[in-house]
């Protein structure tokens, strides 16, 4: 294949780390499969404010907008919760989203067999589970004018506004039909539309989308609050969940836990295709910063590892790639392999984040 470009942004607090794990995967599928990334390394997040006076430099901006693809760590961290709003390491991410038009943000909650009993559901609720959030992520209450803290009366006030258009949710609806079609053909949309003109406009428009383009997709609606108890109490009866960008934040992190910790899931935000068809991307883990554990070898490179195996598999075409590191990482978890996170079970080998990487490099070479 041509070589491709992939811009790093390791971040904050572990990101640095569990990225260094993913550069040994890149590593391998070079070495080993002569798949080749042009690779540079940049500074983003709170790393980019000591530097730079602000969580993005406009030169990053630009680097991101031209590669094939974004693959970050983490950002943030208590060191800068005291900085205006505006230079906080979060406005980093969200310009990267805003920017970049990464408007449909795939957060996938799969629960690996080795992993079931360390959920906090029963084994049978969770065993098997593979299910997709599809999240839409540059509009909505995040991004809504006006917003702010006002001054009315003799009190404050804060102002966030929900705000959707037409074309917003229909390129995101698409996203989720056309993901569906891959996978169990079916597509559960969540909103608020007993209580929101934004959630009456939001079902009508994925009703309409469907109806007029993919009669051949399972579709139902469901509130957003009855859509998280039904994830808690019978997960499995989901393929694809299309929402918007705050249920979508919050839908998504409950269905992370499901699957036993937030150190073990990826996620991809996509946009619309660039002038070699592929699609612009960001690829990130769900998890944190985890300042406290951050430089101990306690955090777990696995969802940033299978975040640059939805990079194979969305940016790069390369699907049975991404499959074989998949594999490596469920082989790795399957032989007992834990990281600090995952600790708990009796007859596990506790494993520091470069263990881990190291492990899944080695059945990387297995599998050949």
């Amino acid at each position: 294949m041509t070589t491709a470009s992939l811009l790093i942004l390791p971040g904050d607090g572990i990101g640095p780390e569990v990225m260094a794990e993913v550069r040994k995967i890149i590593g391998w599928f070079g070495d080993k499969r002569g798949i080749d990334f042009d690779v540079s390394e940049d500074l983003v997040g709170g790393a980019a404010y000591d530097a730079h006076g602000t969580p993005l430099h406009d030169d990053t901006m630009a680097k991101a907008q031209e590669v094939d693809a974004v693959l970050l760590g983490a950002v943030g961290g208590p060191k800068y919760d005291a900085l205006d709003f505006s230079v906080k390491p979060e406005r980093g991410l969200l310009r990267l989203r805003k920017e970049m038009d990464l408007f449909s943000n795939l957060r996938p909650a799969q629960c690996f067999d080795a992993l079931a009993d360390f959920s906090s559901l029963k084994k049978d609720v969770v065993a098997g589970l593979d299910i997709m959030i599809v999240r839409e992520l540059t509009s909505g209450v995040y991004f809504g004018e006006p917003r702010g803290i006002f001054e009315e009366g003799n009190e404050r006030v804060g102002i966030n506004t929900q705000r959707y258009t037409e074309s917003e949710i229909a390129r995101v609806a698409r996203s989720a039909f056309e993901l569906a079609r891959k996978r169990g053909n079916k597509v559960c949309s969540m909103e608020k539309a007993n209580v929101m003109e934004s959630g009456i406009l939001w079902r009508d428009v994925v009703q309409e989308i469907h109806d007029a383009e993919y009669p051949d997709v399972e579709l139902s609606h469901m509130y957003a609050d009855a859509g998280a108890m039904q994830l808690t109490r019978w997960p499995k009866q989901f393929d694809v969940i299309v929402t918007d960008n705050l249920f979508g934040d919050l839908l998504s992190d409950l269905a992370a836990m499901l699957t036993g910790s937030l150190g073990m899931l990826p996620s991809a935000s996509l946009g619309l295709p660039m002038a070699n068809g592929r699609p612009k991307a960001l690829y990130e883990p769900v998890h944190g910063s985890a300042p406290d554990i951050a430089g101990q070898g306690k955090a777990n490179p696995i969802a940033c590892i299978l975040s640059f195996a939805m990079a194979l598999r969305y940016s790069f075409d390369l699907g049975d790639e991404a499959t074989r590191l998949e594999n490596a990482v469920e082989k790795v978890l399957a032989d007992g392999l834990r990281t600090a996170d995952l600790l708990g079970e009796e007859g596990v080998t506790p494993v520091s984040t470069s263990e881990m990487g190291d492990a899944i490099v080695a059945a990387l070479d297995a599998g050949l």
